[in-house]
């Protein structure tokens, strides 16, 4: 069955031009005029293309709202130390109002060139793994007291643990892992909730990082995209994406990349959280085949090591 939440609204071609037009004429050359193009669809968002060099996105429903004000509040402060570091982030250069058309916050962004990461093969992302180290280390600063929560991401593992027991046991249930490799995910998330807890001041994380919200060209990485979770609190839920995103010889360098920022029980809870991600990617990608396929791919990554003990 669909697990992708129905659209709220009809957004098309001539209620972007609409937006774009009243709200931004004045800051956008040629907003009438400039071609205008659909080039996706999430689950919170959609994202045209508007000319070479911007894109406009809008929440679909109510709930994704909030995440686009997020990026206008949050984006500004962080983008200039990780595109310092020569990772390009979606900083809203309009935050657009709601209207008699359209009743959330949206904003105009840069246009990243490159192509989703979803679509390049693991064994191509090798040279990702510096700069997307870069790009962390400029990321994983102590965040303001007032930053915007998030009940699920960057929280203690135990919080979810009820959680990712449920799910694995759907998979489980439906035959869609077997024994051998539920029994190895579910040692890797007790391991991470064995392991030391962050203990630190929350940090910025991006709190979606996975392939589908990077940026590539081939082997180089050129931006980090979909902000809309971004939050604060312990950035081993980031690092799960050295699973998510690399295979064995990727990892490595990203984890080697890091240097000596993160000690190895954020490593640990990481690898956890890396489970607990690949597990929500089976669960509710039914009609996303290409998220399903990271599923499987993420899981293997990490239950590897156990089932070829």
């Amino acid at each position: 069955m669909p697990d992708k939440p129905a659209a709220e609204v009809t957004i098309d071609a001539a209620l972007v031009r609409h937006l774009v037009v009243t709200q931004a004429g004045t800051e956008i050359a040629d907003a009438a005029t400039l071609p205008l193009t659909k080039t996706a669809e999430g689950w919170d968002c959609e994202v045209w293309r508007l000319g070479a060099s911007a894109a406009v996105r809008l929440p679909r429903r109510a709930l994704a709202a909030p995440l686009i004000v997020h990026e206008q509040r949050v984006l500004p402060l962080l983008a200039p130390g990780i595109e310092a570091r020569g990772v390009r982030v979606p900083a809203p250069i309009f935050a657009g109002a709601p209207d008699e058309r359209f009743p959330w916050p949206w904003s105009i962004v840069p246009w990243i060139e490159g192509a989703p990461g979803l679509g390049i093969r693991r064994s191509e992302r090798l040279g990702w793994a510096q700069p997307l180290a870069d790009a962390l280390g400029a990321l994983h600063v102590a965040a303001p007291a007032d930053y915007p929560p998030n009940p699920f991401r960057g929280v203690p593992l135990i919080e979810r643990s009820e959680a990712v027991a449920q799910r694995l046991d759907d998979l489980r249930g439906r035959g869609a892992i077997d024994r051998r490799q539920a029994d190895a995910t579910a040692s890797v998330w007790g391991l991470g909730l064995a392991a030391a807890a962050w203990s630190h001041r929350p940090v910025w994380i991006h709190g979606d990082l996975h392939p589908g919200n990077l940026v590539a060209d081939g082997g180089r990485l050129t931006g980090i995209i979909d902000f809309g979770d971004v939050t604060a609190g312990d950035p081993a839920y980031d690092l799960a994406v050295a699973w998510l995103a690399f295979d064995d010889a990727g990892r490595a360098r990203f984890i080697d990349a890091t240097g000596s920022r993160y000690d190895d029980a954020t490593w640990v809870r990481a690898h956890a959280w890396a489970a607990a991600v690949a597990m929500m990617l089976l669960t509710h990608s039914d009609d996303e085949p290409a998220y399903a396929a990271l599923g499987r791919e993420a899981l293997a990554e990490v239950t590897a090591a156990a089932l070829s003990a």
